[in-house]
């Protein structure tokens, strides 16, 4: 299978939530609750002070990592996905959702937690670079960046280890691997930040 050689666009996923609000069965999946628990498992801390969570769609997980959190930001792309999210966080006042494309809407914000689950292969290689810049730029000294990749065949631009390796990579005179645990359907990395770049 060839793989696509730009950043998947806005339409794409647009269109999935329009024929579908739930178009990776987040509220439904045993593959799901199973990468939930794992990913809130391989968290080193107990709490964070303040943790970013991009492409957060419509908010399952958003609403179970607000409970290790002070205070949680959340953006994904698509308006329907975000009015999910955010009926879905209501209870949670420190949970605030925003609209935003990756890289271009990286916040300024400094975080000691930041979560990129299985959205990083939708990136082109330089829309990836940019973002593995902004989140070295963004996270706290000393926090934590967790990794998390489906591993099945598709055709975006980076597979799930490709992702993952790249990121480790491009992030390394910064960022050292503390924890990796693989399935056969998902990996988790767990990365901790070294002292500002």
């Amino acid at each position: 299978m060839s793989r696509r050689t730009q950043t998947l666009p806005e339409d794409y996923f647009l269109g999935m939530y329009a024929s579908d609000p739930d178009p990776w069965r987040f509220t439904s999946s045993s593959y799901e609750r199973d990468k939930y628990a794992a990913t809130l498992a391989a968290l080193p801390r107990a709490r964070y002070r303040a943790a970013f969570e991009p492409a957060c769609s419509i908010g399952v997980f958003t609403h179970a990592l607000s409970e290790r959190c002070e205070r949680l930001l959340a953006t994904d792309l698509v308006p329907a996905a975000l009015e999910d999210a955010r009926a879905r966080c209501a209870d949670r006042p420190h949970v605030e959702i925003r609209q935003g494309t990756m890289p271009a809407d990286w916040p300024e914000e400094r975080f000691d937690l930041i979560v990129l689950s299985e959205f990083l292969y939708f990136l082109a290689p330089e829309d990836f670079a940019a973002l593995v810049r902004r989140a070295v730029a963004t996270i706290a000294p000393g926090g934590d960046i967790v990794l998390v990749h489906w591993l099945g065949e598709t055709d975006y631009p980076l597979s799930g280890d490709g992702a993952a390796e790249g990121f480790i990579r491009l992030s390394a005179p910064f960022a050292k691997v503390l924890s990796q645990a693989r399935t056969d359907k998902y990996r988790i990395d767990v990365l901790r930040a070294g002292t500002a770049p």
